[in-house]
């Protein structure tokens, strides 16, 4: 049996995706997984076959910057970079506008790439990242079965039904509160840009496969097996009721590899720390990563903090009693893990709950909205706004997460347990075998 990944040239899109193929793999299948060249390493680390496949301009190895980048593609990131330093509605309209070439980028030309690999490997099972448009295009052309993982929140398949639109956060937490007006331009945007995507996806398809029924909304589109990489937990019943059939996984977590000097780091003493992590993209904050390290130092609370590509000057002087590092194994720190400060990916996320680690968010761009408010909804993380929060305000925060109430935490404990106990992925597997 042969199972074909297909995930976009981004390591946090690759390391869940690669997490849920070592199922099959541990079961003794063939895996072979379709991306480009930044991430072929990180593909033969999990023992699997690469073939090289490019679905976008970008690339991430796992730690991004703007000069490393094709030309077109560095200027659109450092345009990224800026509109966060703005705000939240100026990066939503300005990711919104981009979203032709970062989600379907030469689509016909790259559908046809995906389906010659179909082809080649002729694969029982196909897994493919949600976001990877131009590939599902490619599989929906040709009429071929494939599981659709959704790797951010929920919401990145947007719900018509409750009048959703890709792009426009469903819930803000607390800490921001956009007037009736931007939300109102904000969408409009948005349902431009919706429109012009399910035209190019349509035209796509037209070319591709010219009897194959058009889309209403190309960014409702899914595969023939939904799969959510997120606890159903956390979850409001509403919009669980409304999705079309699914199944949750909790989390797709990987093992990392034993690092001698991570593991001396966290035997060398019994007090909790805070993991601190902005992720690949948003560590060039370094603003934001500052004010954080300022209010772990001034409170005296041991930290590992990766600082990315901020680089070490961002932290300001390091105590010793931390663990520093441009990237460091988040899965292995989390497991042992107080608290945790992110800016609220979802593999950041889903990585925190499957180990009770609650979080204190700084939200910028996309899903973290969303991701942040229902952590926040169910007491298991606290918001803020990334541009306007003061030092004092994280130490509050971080206070509050490092000291949950006994209720708040056993909830949490027991959602930890579920994720890693939980069958989902099994089920899936059991499902499409």
């Amino acid at each position: 049996m042969t199972v074909l990944i297909i995930s976009p040239d981004y390591a946090s899109h690759l390391y869940p995706l690669a997490a849920l193929g070592t199922r099959w793999s541990d079961a003794g299948e063939r895996v072979v997984v379709a991306t480009g060249p930044a991430t072929a390493s990180i593909v033969r680390s999990f023992g699997f076959e690469h073939v090289n496949l490019q679905l976008s301009r970008g690339s991430n190895p796992g730690v991004i910057r703007a000069e490393e980048q094709p030309d077109g593609e560095d200027d659109a990131l450092r345009g990224f970079f800026a509109a966060t330093r703005q705000g939240m509605i100026q990066t939503l309209t300005f990711q919104a506008e981009a979203r032709m070439n970062d989600l379907m980028w030469e689509p016909v030309a790259t559908a046809r790439a995906v389906q010659a690999i179909v082809d080649e490997l002729n694969p029982n099972t196909i897994v493919v990242d949600h976001l990877a448009f131009s590939a599902r295009l490619a599989l929906v052309a040709a009429e071929r079965k494939h599981i659709d993982v959704v790797l951010g929140h929920p919401s990145a398949l947007p719900l018509t039904a409750a009048s959703e639109v890709y792009g426009l956060p469903p819930a803000w937490p607390a800490a921001f509160s956009p007037s009736d007006q931007q939300l109102g331009d904000l969408r409009v945007v948005c349902e431009e840009v919706s429109e012009a995507f399910t035209a190019e996806w349509n035209r796509a398809l037209t070319e591709l496969a010219p009897t194959r029924t058009l889309s209403e909304d190309a960014f409702a589109e899914h595969g023939d097996v939904l799969v959510f990489n997120y606890p159903a937990e956390l979850m409001p019943s509403d919009r669980l009721e409304l999705l079309p059939p699914h199944t949750f996984i909790g989390a797709s977590v990987r093992t990392e590899p034993r690092e001698a000097h991570i593991d001396q780091w966290l035997a060398s003493s019994d007090e909790p720390f805070v993991y601190v992590s902005f992720g690949s993209f948003l560590s060039v904050r370094a603003d934001v990563l500052g004010r954080v390290a300022t209010a772990l130092r001034e409170e005296n609370i041991r930290a590992a903090v990766a600082y990315g590509s901020a680089g070490a000057p961002a932290l300001g002087e390091v105590p010793d009693h931390w663990l520093v590092g441009e990237f460091l194994p988040q899965v292995t720190l989390l497991g042992s893990a107080a608290a945790g400060v992110t800016h609220g990916g979802n593999n950041s996320v889903t990585e925190a709950m499957t180990f009770g680690v609650p979080l204190v968010v700084l939200p910028f761009s996309t899903d973290q909205f969303a991701g942040a408010e229902a952590l926040e909804r169910v007491g298991f993380g606290a918001a803020l706004d990334p541009n306007g929060a003061s030092v004092d305000q994280i130490k509050h925060a971080i206070g509050s997460m490092l000291n949950l109430p006994a209720n708040i935490r056993a909830a949490l404990t027991a959602l930890a347990l579920s994720v890693r106990q939980g069958d989902g992925q099994q089920t899936l597997i059991e499902r499409v075998s």
